[in-house]
């Protein structure tokens, strides 16, 4: 590193005595008695970001200012406080309980007689039942799941399904409706055909017939309202921060629809003016998207985004309210930490003043 003269305030100068420029790493203090190191007190909540300025007998001229990052801080956290004295938030290794009437769960083990949690999540207890669903974990299908995955090979008689898990999902030709919705026996010819209904790349929604041994994930779109889709956003969050719900498909007043996935996957789409009730879900449609639905779209894909940065559950109520209280901003400037910071907790109060 060159060398770099240091110089004191004007009342110092007079009695300090002269000295060699010396080289010196800004980790360490300058070796003149007379150097002082002085660092700004930092502003509140962490906003302001501070420089380091030294100062010493060496020379006359000044270091240039160093701009350092301080870490921010952490919210409270208030909506996964425990109820009634009970440990909600727990980490790998914390006592659950020391209760032997309870049933050992997912992400949980029995040592000395207590339950002691193996990840770090939240506690669930269902009657005696007690398990811990991991914070960040792959998606752990569940029958009945709705999904939006990506087909990644076709094979004989099925299409491997990438569905965030960790292996990959199994759409068989038997699970799926023909063009049109008509209900037959698939022949030869449909297995010779797979490619015109589904290829490599498509997106398709559907819904979680069975689990295998091995924990792979056994799809089907035998209704209309899933199958291919078409021109949209495709938005992967933690699956621990979509909301089970009896639907997952939503028409927003805004004039967009997401399909929220179990799986993490959201597809956001425009509303479609008619739907066309005998395309069978393997009919794509290309036209263009006009300016102001893809204005709506990038909006609720960054309002979805600023609620996933501040771990808020997302339904069609907290993306609804995230995406009116973004009105007065531009797209582009949703996602600054403090224009995300304002929309979420105006979104989070009016969560909270609906329910309660």
């Amino acid at each position: 590193m060159a060398a770099v003269s240091l110089g004191l305030h004007r009342n110092e100068a007079r009695e300090a005595p002269r000295c060699q420029e010396q080289t010196w790493l800004p980790s360490h203090r300058p070796c003149c008695p007379h150097s002082r190191w002085r660092r700004p007190r930092p502003q509140a909540r962490f906003r302001q970001q501070p420089t380091w300025r030294a100062e010493g007998a060496c020379g006359g001229a000044k270091m240039a200012a160093v701009t350092m990052r301080l870490p921010a801080a952490r919210a409270p956290l208030d909506s996964s406080a425990p109820r009634g004295g009970e440990k909600h938030l727990v980490a790998p290794g914390d006592t659950i309980t020391t209760d032997t009437g309870y049933m050992r769960g997912h992400g949980t083990y029995v040592e000395d007689e207590k339950l002691i949690a193996s990840v770090a999540g939240v506690v669930e207890r269902v009657n005696k039942l007690v398990c811990v669903r991991a914070l960040k974990a792959r998606y752990n299908g569940e029958i009945g799941d709705i999904v939006v995955g990506r087909i990644t090979e076709v094979q004989q008689k099925r299409w491997k399904v990438e569905t965030n898990s960790r292996l990959d999902s199994v759409l068989l030709l038997s699970s799926i409706n023909l063009p049109g919705g008509e209900l037959r026996r698939k022949s030869a010819e449909d297995e010779l055909a797979m490619r015109d209904y589904l290829q490599e790349g498509d997106l398709i929604s559907a819904e979680v017939q069975s689990i295998f041994s091995d924990g792979a994930v056994s799809l089907h779109t035998r209704s209309l309202k899933y199958g291919k889709l078409g021109q949209g956003v495709l938005v992967q969050v933690s699956p621990s921060l979509v909301k089970r719900q009896k639907t997952h498909f939503h028409d927003l007043p805004c004039g967009a629809s997401v399909i929220l996935g179990n799986n993490g996957f959201i597809w956001i789409y425009p509303t479609p003016e008619q739907k066309d009730d005998k395309a069978g879900g393997y009919t794509a449609n290309l036209e263009p998207v006009p300016l102001s639905d893809r204005e709506v779209i990038s909006r609720l894909r960054n309002c979805i985004m600023a609620l996933v940065t501040h771990k808020i559950m997302l339904f069609d109520t907290s993306i609804l309210y995230c995406y009116e209280a973004s009105l007065p901003h531009k797209i582009k400037d949703i996602l600054k930490p403090e224009v995300t910071e304002e929309i979420v907790l105006e979104a989070r109060q009016r969560l909270l003043d609906s329910e309660g």
